[in-house]
Order: structure tokens, then C-alpha cells, then sequence
């Protein structure tokens, strides 16, 4: 009987369980939105003025600290704090620009592919095989090359890296939707493939990709994370996680807070972002929401 009660009673502890998925892994996630868009009023000096006599000294808690100066300085005597503050707002910005266009691009590649199935989506899928063999640095090298090295340049060359993954899905989804009957009943009814694809199938899709989006912007911290490392991505002075990570890598020894507080940021703002997904996902698919009933 108590066993009995205790599966049906779910429905209330649940509600209240999901918010909190929700709520504690964004707070991360927030206190990062917050302080890229709060930059110039929180960070407390310029990311981009050095002092060469203040050159790498620790955070505020160890001796031989600069007053004013919390996690210490670089090897330019720039603020780590400021820099991380002000690399929150690139990343951040390059992060959702990139997966806003290559979802929207993705989806609707998805969308048309699925619906239409045949040469279209032959096409649509080799494609996608081809790009999935191809490296992602070699391709990355290839285009900043010739276009050169900016954040536009940077932001289309991550969401080319970003759509395929959502062309794939929705393709999947469409594939089985576009047989269901409320939409051979709109077709009965004489409506045209846009309505169908936007009216009707695009609502039933729409938690999936947003749940992959939050996904790729994780992942796509950690790509221009790497590029910006590489020297491919971001450019000095403009300040970014990766790049302090690369003029880092030489002082890892003898100043272990120049790497530690940016590889910091971008593991927390990651982890972040993805148990986020993870609980929208669950919020959000009905097979779950059903499972946990």
C-alpha cells in the first residue's frame, strides 16, 4: 500500500524537484550572462592596461600581492579578475551568436530535408557525412587563412560547425512526424509545405532544439576556447578565456593563477550550461516526464 502510494505521489515532489534542476546549475551560467554584460561597470580595472612593474603577482590572499588586484596579474601586469570579467562577455557573445546561427541554419536544413526526403535529402546528408570526416581545426585553419582572423570570421566558422549536428536530429524527428496523421490530414486540406513545416511541425520540434542549443553553447566555449589557444581565434589584446590560457602556458610554474582562474571559468561555465541542458531535457521530453511519474 505505501509502495502503492508512494508511485502516485510523485506528481507534487516532482514539480518541485525540477526547478531546482533548473535553478542550481544556472547560477553559474548567470553569474557569467551578468558579468558579460555588466563589464565595464564590475570589472574592477582595464583588461587591456599592463603594468610590466606589477608583472605576475599572485592573488590578494598570498604575500607579495598588488592591492586591488584579487587574482593577481598576468605576465603584462594586466587584472586576471578584469580579463575573466571581460573574456565572460566575448565568449559568451562569439558562444551564442555561433549556436543561434547554426541552429537556425541546421533546423531548417532539417526541416526541408526530412519533409522532402528523396534527392533533397541525399544531398543534405552526404553532406553532413562529408563534414563529419573533415577535422574541425584543419577546416578552421583553412578558413581563417583566407578570410582572416576576426570574431565575425570566427562566430560563421563555429556555427558551420554547429549545424550539422542539428540538420541530423531534425532530420530524424521530421522523418517520423511528417507520417503521423494530423499531417496528412493538413495536407488533405490543401495546405502548402510551408505551413506544414512551420505551423505544424516546427512546434513539435522546437523544446528538441532548444535543449540541443543550450548543448552547443558549451561546446562551442570550448571550440573557440581552443581556436583562441591555437592563436586562430580571438586576437590580442581583446580579452578571451582561451587566449589568457595560451599566454599562460609558459608561466604555469611560476604563476599558477594565470591559467588556473580562466581553465576555472570555462569548466564551470561549461558544466554549467550542460546540467542545464540535461534538466531541460527532462523538463521538456514527455518520454521522461512519463518514466518518472
Amino acid at each position: 500500500m505505501s509502495r502503492a502510494l508512494a508511485l502516485e505521489a510523485p506528481a507534487p515532489a516532482r514539480a518541485r524537484r525540477v526547478p531546482w534542476a533548473l535553478v542550481l546549475p544556472a547560477v553559474p551560467v548567470a553569474v557569467a550572462l551578468v558579468a558579460a554584460l555588466a563589464a565595464p561597470w564590475v570589472a574592477p580595472a582595464s583588461p587591456t592596461a599592463g603594468d610590466l612593474a606589477t608583472r605576475l603577482k599572485p592573488p590578494a590572499w598570498q604575500e607579495a600581492a598588488v592591492a586591488g588586484r584579487l587574482l593577481g596579474t598576468d605576465l603584462l601586469g594586466r587584472d586576471v579578475l578584469s580579463r575573466l570579467i571581460w573574456g565572460a562577455r566575448v565568449s559568451l557573445l562569439i558562444a551564442v551568436a555561433a549556436t543561434v546561427l547554426g541552429a537556425t541554419v541546421g533546423s531548417l536544413i532539417g526541416l526541408v530535408s526530412g519533409y522532402h526526403r528523396g534527392r533533397v535529402d541525399s544531398v543534405v546528408t552526404k553532406l553532413v557525412d562529408i563534414q563529419l570526416a573533415f577535422p574541425f581545426v584543419l577546416l578552421a585553419i583553412a578558413v581563417i587563412a583566407v578570410a582572416g582572423p576576426s570574431i565575425p570570421v570566427l562566430v560563421v566558422m563555429l556555427a558551420i560547425g554547429a549545424w550539422v549536428g542539428h540538420a541530423r536530429i531534425v532530420r530524424g524527428l521530421v522523418l517520423s512526424l511528417r507520417e503521423r496523421d494530423y499531417v496528412q490530414a493538413a495536407l488533405a486540406l490543401g495546405a502548402g509545405t510551408p505551413r506544414i513545416l512551420f505551423r505544424h511541425l516546427l512546434p513539435e520540434i522546437l523544446s528538441v532544439i532548444v535543449v540541443l542549443a543550450t548543448f552547443d553553447v558549451g561546446r562551442i566555449i570550448i571550440l573557440e576556447s581552443t581556436l583562441s589557444f591555437l592563436g586562430l581565434g580571438v586576437q590580442p589584446p581583446t580579452p578571451s578565456w582561451g587566449s589568457d590560457l595560451r599566454d599562460a602556458a609558459v608561466y604555469v610554474r611560476q604563476a599558477w593563477w594565470t591559467a588556473t582562474f580562466p581553465g576555472l571559468a570555462i569548466m564551470v561555465a561549461v558544466l554549467g550550461l550542460n546540467l542545464v541542458g540535461d534538466a531541460l531535457r527532462d523538463a521538456l521530453d514527455p518520454r521522461i516526464r512519463r518514466m518518472t511519474r
